[in-house]
């Protein structure tokens, strides 16, 4: 697999992933199975105002890619 090849597929699954993203948004969906969805460390990035952080500890945690993680963390900030 090429260059070319390998970043066609990555920026094909950020599609797919934004996709995704939009449909549990728009049906209010949220897909936690994670142990990582409610984890304290990830709460407390959230209540201390640090998003970023959250998101980079959650893609860590959970090898997901931006736009999922982003799209998690959205959803247990509005929780909150």
């Amino acid at each position: 697999m090429d260059e070319h090849d390998y970043n066609s597929l990555k920026a094909r699954v950020v599609e797919l992933e934004d996709r995704l993203n939009y449909i549990y948004t728009h049906f209010g969906l949220s897909y936690n199975q994670s142990p990582a969805y409610k984890d304290p460390r990830i709460i407390d990035l959230i209540r201390s105002g640090n998003k970023i952080g959250a998101i980079k500890l959650y893609r860590e945690m959970t090898n997901t890619g931006l736009a999922e993680a982003k799209g998690v963390i959205d959803h247990i900030e509005a929780g909150l």
